[in-house]
């Protein structure tokens, strides 16, 4: 057993030891509402939103992207779930703005290995054998941050499967600060019909 398992079960054991009362929350979220937001491990949306476990949905992906599997989620969230507010939650210093579609599709292609970046670029070290199938996949890196939260509420406000009456927010996280910042162009997308 590798020393992280060994750590996550024992942070398991203690967290279940003390489970208490938390087995009786309700399936739905109790403040009804949903956030999209990026798998950075420097992001903690219980702490930067004030949730506590039972309060709303959390989606993360890579970047916070509007994906389909992330819509997929947000429609279930609203229709099975009941929530009815939504936040699309980007952040700076994000890792999906340094790279494209041809970088990484690029860097699978020479290796499956973890690359490496510095002052030059990104950089392959890996033995091979990689795969053209990066070049087949939609990566949803961010050139600019601002626009790609405008552009991920306007396609969740699209979406045919998404209600109308739905409020969409949009905000950056600033991972320096720890503030929530509006993107005000995002909210005015998302507000609802």
């Amino acid at each position: 057993m590798s020393q992280i398992v060994s750590e996550v079960v024992a942070a398991n054991a203690q967290y279940a030891a003390d489970f208490g009362e938390k087995g009786k929350l309700p399936l739905p979220p109790g403040r009804k509402f949903a956030i999209l937001t990026c798998m950075d491990a420097r992001l903690d949306p219980a702490k930067y939103a004030g949730l506590a476990e039972g309060d709303a949905h959390v989606i993360r992906n890579a970047g916070g992207r509007a994906s389909d599997d992330a819509i997929r989620s947000l429609v279930i969230s609203h229709k099975l779930l009941g929530t009815n507010e939504w936040f699309v939650i980007h952040h700076t210093d994000c890792g999906m703005q340094l790279f494209d579609d041809k970088i990484i599709s690029g860097l699978l292609e020479k290796s499956l290995d973890t690359a490496t970046i510095d002052e030059h670029g990104w950089h392959d070290h890996g033995a091979g054998p990689g795969s053209v199938h990066g070049h087949y996949v939609k990566w949803l890196s961010i050139g600019d941050l601002e626009a790609s939260v405008i552009e991920d509420v306007q396609r969740i406000r699209s979406h045919p499967l998404v209600a109308p009456n739905i409020p969409i927010y949009g905000y950056v996280y600033d991972v320096r600060s720890g503030r929530l910042i509006e993107v005000p162009e995002a909210t005015a997308a998302g507000r609802p019909a």
